[in-house]
């Protein structure tokens, strides 16, 4: 075993039975999006304990915890968001969502593995690298973001307001690298008849027609496929109306799709491709739209967001400078090879790219068991990652960078 790779195991051990202390009070501290204000006093208080250059609570609440460099470098940024989904019904978990119980060699509970886990290893493991007294050539920049499961809002404020050089997304990647991920959009659309009552049918314009007929030609829209993110996809998720009585036709039908797009799709393109089929498949007097709807979203420190849920693609190719330094670090603090990956979902990684920022992914955590009932970090694995964080943040600030803040 090489010196480095024994120095950033003994770290990593040290920092395991505090690390996953914290990570149990995190899950203990719902934060639902727009109710994060608690988690972030609990992470801006731990961060100054453990001894951070500097703490900062923004404007939207985001918690950010900084570490000087000791001299030109780039700045990296380690990202996690500090919102959680519903637990939804809670006789379903085998073990209470917000008690953090640990067991199985795991810690339990809603958030664990998206992203909790990964938040209390990069919180640490930055800690531990300041600790140990390692050089970092330029700055680290550990930010924990609000609202990041209703579209980004804390992610997208930071890349108009804090832009780093690089960023490292905490998003379950079973402590892989993670490449990338296609796009998430929602589209609406919406199809106008006239409401009459159900007694009397023809004296109205039943929108639920022209909705069926659209349904049955969604095959025809654009579609496309990347070798390492895979294909696009195009799903009807919620129907809705603008009546709840069962013997009154509708006037509006409402068909959300939710958009998962590659790098070289533009929603302008699919907008316009939706409104073609739509048109096309109208009943006489039926009115069609077909639009990305508004957003609306009120943060705990009260500010309002009004863009749409959104997430663009995200792909930072294998031979980018930061994807292979990124990899030489790790399979240096772990011994082996370290396989890539690309998630199934979208990240707050879009955002940052799309503002420039090139990112990768990399992260303590199952995919499979987020937004489940079996929700839960392996502290093995927390600690492995925190290794691999300290590996990173040591690599990668040595690249080139111009965005300090």
């Amino acid at each position: 075993m090489s010196s480095e790779r024994q120095l950033l195991t003994q770290l990593a051990g040290e920092a395991r039975a505090p690390m996953a202390a914290f990570c149990r009070k995190m899950i203990q501290t719902p934060s639902l999006p727009g109710q994060e204000g608690d988690l972030a006093e609990l992470i801006r208080s731990e961060m100054e304990q453990l001894g951070y250059d500097e703490v900062i609570v923004d404007e939207i609440g985001n918690v950010i915890g900084v570490l000087e460099g000791t001299g030109a470098g780039a700045t990296v940024q380690f990202n996690t968001h500090l919102d959680h989904v519903d637990p939804g019904d809670l006789s379903a978990w085998p073990y209470p969502p917000y008690e953090a119980v640990e067991a199985k060699g795991a810690i339990w509970g809603r958030g664990a593995s998206d992203t909790k886990g990964a938040m209390a290893a990069q919180i640490h493991a930055m800690a531990a690298l300041k600790r140990a007294g390692l050089s970092h050539a330029g700055r680290i920049e550990v930010v924990t973001v609000v609202q990041e499961e209703v579209g980004g809002v804390g992610t997208r404020h930071l890349a108009r307001t804090r832009r780093p050089d690089y960023a490292v997304i905490g998003e379950a990647t079973s402590n892989r690298l993670a490449l990338g991920h296609r796009g998430s959009t929602n589209i609406i659309a919406r199809f106008t008849g006239k409401s009459v009552h159900a007694a009397r049918p023809a004296e109205g314009i039943n929108p639920h027609f022209s909705a069926g007929a659209f349904l049955g030609r969604l095959a025809e829209a654009p579609t496309g496929h990347n070798d390492l993110l895979g294909a696009s996809t195009l799903a009807p998720t919620l129907y809705t109306t603008d009546q709840i009585s069962p013997n009154v036709t509708p006037g509006v039908v409402d068909l959300l799709l939710n958009w998962r797009y590659l790098p070289d799709q533009k929603p302008d393109e699919m907008l316009d491709a939706l409104r073609t089929i739509q048109a096309e498949t109208l009943t006489a007097g039926c009115k069609g739209e077909c639009f990305i709807p508004p957003g609306r979203l009120q943060t705990y420190t009260g500010i309002v967001d009004e863009e749409p849920y959104s997430f663009p693609p995200l792909l930072t190719p294998a031979s980018d400078p930061l994807a292979t330094t990124a990899l030489t670090a790790l399979e240096g603090a772990f011994g082996e090879p370290v396989p890539t990956t690309v998630w199934s979902f979208a990240t707050d990684g879009g955002h940052l790219a799309q503002a420039g920022v090139p990112c990768i992914g990399f992260a303590p955590m199952e995919e499979a068991l987020a937004h489940t009932v079996e929700d839960r970090v392996s502290i093995d694995m927390m600690e492995k990652g925190v290794a691999g964080y300290i590996a990173l943040g040591l690599a990668l600030t040595r690249l080139p960078g111009g965005h300090m803040w």
